[in-house]
């Protein structure tokens, strides 16, 4: 942004075009900012063209970085409306920011080092175990491209709350439901069948612990059905097994 516009004149004023363009948001999301209240343009042009000055290039600022650390549009306009633009407060969401990208790189860096690990297995010539396959599996699942970067916050910050003993549990109870599931579909066993039905309540219970409402778990079954081949092979389990389970299960819940 400073590349662009910081001109460091102080009287300079830029039209909705040039902010979009340096902000990197849209001139639909400038518009929808200043139906909403959230962020309205200084001044006018005689022709009624906005300009924006630099109190509000300091207000986009803010709104971004708010949003950068999960706020919804609503709760941003509440903490603007009852805080000062002064250096006090702006030196506190930029301390914050910075903390949450802290927390972020940690996790990149934590992503990396499972990779290593895995591949320090297949350099030994053996093949890493499932608690290895299923940690990083959940890892990466995070940083697909397919969640946002809200939803990314959201879910690091879910697991947050579940703590790593909860988390490991978890990961332990959902290798155990896909063996029973491989089971039951080896066996033929109808989707109708109790057992069955209560393999997949159990499932989705597991899976709605890491969830953060219905929003992320579309997003997941989509990436799973543009990706599931790719997917697979990061698991312990055959590829064609784990793609038959989920079909499996989703035939499974349709019945009910």
């Amino acid at each position: 942004m400073v590349s662009v516009i910081g001109t460091g004149d102080i009287g300079h004023r830029w039209s909705i075009g040039e902010l979009a363009q340096a902000s990197g948001v849209t001139v639909r999301t400038l518009h929808h900012y200043d139906e909403i209240g959230l962020l309205t343009a200084s001044e006018r042009t005689a022709s009624g063209h906005r300009r924006y000055t630099e109190h509000d290039l300091r207000r986009l600022y803010r709104v971004r970085a708010l949003r950068t650390l999960g706020l919804s549009l609503e709760e941003i306009s509440g903490v603007l409306a009852t805080s000062a633009d002064d250096l006090v407060s702006m030196r506190h969401l930029l301390t914050t920011q910075l903390r949450k990208l802290g927390e972020h790189a940690a996790r990149i860096e934590q992503l990396q080092s499972q990779i290593l690990g895995l591949l320090s297995s297949i350099d030994d010539s053996s093949m890493p175990d499932p608690d290895q396959f299923m940690t990083t599996l959940e890892m990466i699942s995070v940083f697909e491209t397919y969640f946002t970067p809200e939803q990314r916050e959201q879910l690091a910050d879910r697991r947050a709350q579940l703590g790593p003993e909860a988390i490991e549990a978890a990961k332990t109870q959902w290798a155990g439901l896909v063996e029973e599931g491989l089971q039951h579909m080896r066996a033929g066993t109808p989707v109708e069948d109790p057992q069955v039905q209560d393999l997949v309540r159990r499932w989705d219970a597991v899976g709605n612990m890491f969830h953060v409402g219905e929003e992320t778990k579309s997003v997941v079954q989509r990436m799973w059905e543009e990706n599931s081949a790719q997917i697979s092979q990061r698991l312990p389990w055959p590829a064609e097994q784990m793609t038959g389970l989920v079909a499996y299960m989703k035939q499974a819940r349709e019945a009910v």
